[in-house]
């Protein structure tokens, strides 16, 4: 027979080897989390599209709809009640033959993005907005860029056109400018460009610099109208196995003057966001959920093999453990009522 007496006797040789103190109650937890989630951490994208009354919900995308300015606002308010501190906007321009070879619309005084910021602006003057800058939402051809005739992109014309947008965004008031095409170059343009607006010392630059071409996207596409009418994107979007690429990329955005970098999309590439936290440590590091991963996690809720909560969590703690300080997320009407709990 064994005596407990004799179990006493004996001194653990490992006594740092007994952890479960250490997080046996919840809040106990949460101490062990280096970094908790808040709420000025999340930035929510919004689809906003030409017609002022629109309110179409997104069958790929559970919860998100696209709205007209009208129907924007009431809806931004709700969630502005609820603790919202930033939105990334990107258009949708719906109107028949609205789209062009240069994407002309992209910024137009009339179109979505800018009546979509000056609409906020002035009915919440505390919301960071920022604005997404591409082309494929207004090209005919659905590429990020001008096109040269054999349908490889025109690098030159593309970056002028793209920092001529950044700039029209910033002058009608948005606060950060996001460009995510991918295209080589146009970071300094759009500084340039913002430094001759006299614009650059109000306008917080938020590179895409690691985004990835790669099948996360199509619900984005069903919801933005971007999806290419020919080829595809790989020439100018990161390869999926391209870690060396990424890097250098994330070094040129930030030897042009790039104030903060995405990286895209998240949980598959969770090793470059963390190389981007130690390759670019004096830049706020922002992360994109984007639509297909945030699609999947609903689906495998909706078949009980998750609970929606709980994986979100779960999901979200991951970029911070990488390095990310900010998250692009469709979830975050709902982190802003959970983060209340």
């Amino acid at each position: 027979m064994v005596h407990t007496a004799e179990f006493l006797d004996e001194t653990p040789s490992e006594i740092s080897s007994i952890l479960a103190g250490g997080y046996n109650h919840p809040l106990l937890r949460e101490w062990q989390q280096e970094r908790q989630l808040t709420k000025n951490m999340f930035i929510f994208p919004l689809f906003v599209t030409d017609d002022p009354e629109e309110e179409t919900a997104i069958p790929s995308l559970p919860n998100i709809k696209r709205f007209g300015i009208n129907k924007l606002v009431p809806y931004v308010g709700s969630l502005v009640q609820k603790g919202l501190r930033s939105v990334i906007l990107f258009g949708v321009p719906l109107k028949p033959g609205v789209k062009d070879p240069v994407g002309t619309a992209a910024d137009d005084p009339n179109g979505p993005v800018i009546q979509a910021i000056k609409a906020l602006k002035k009915n919440f003057p505390d919301l960071y907005i920022m604005a997404d800058v591409c082309l494929c939402e207004y090209t005919s051809h659905g590429h990020c860029g001008v096109l040269y005739e054999d349908g490889s992109v025109n690098r030159d014309l593309s970056v002028r056109r793209i920092a001529a947008v950044a700039v029209n965004y910033a002058k009608a008031g948005a606060n950060s400018v996001a460009p995510s095409d991918m295209i080589d170059g146009r970071i300094r343009e759009i500084k340039l460009g913002l430094m001759k607006a006299g614009l650059a010392h109000k306008t917080f630059v938020m590179s895409y610099s690691a985004k990835f071409s790669g099948n996360l996207y199509g619900p984005f596409r069903d919801a933005a109208g971007s999806a290419p009418s020919h080829g595809d994107r790989k020439c100018y979007q990161l390869p999926s196995g391209g870690k060396g690429l990424a890097h250098r990329a994330l070094k040129r955005d930030m030897d042009e003057g790039t104030d903060g970098i995405i990286v895209k999309p998240s949980t598959f590439y969770l090793d470059i966001v963390r190389d981007a936290a130690e390759l670019c440590p004096d830049v706020p590091l922002c992360t994109y959920q984007v639509s297909g991963e945030y699609a999947m996690l609903h689906a495998a809720a909706e078949k009980n093999v998750v609970d929606l909560k709980t994986i979100a969590f779960e999901s979200h703690y991951g970029f911070l453990r990488a390095g990310a300080r900010l998250i692009i997320s469709y979830f975050t009407p709902e982190f802003l009522e959970w983060l209340n709990q």
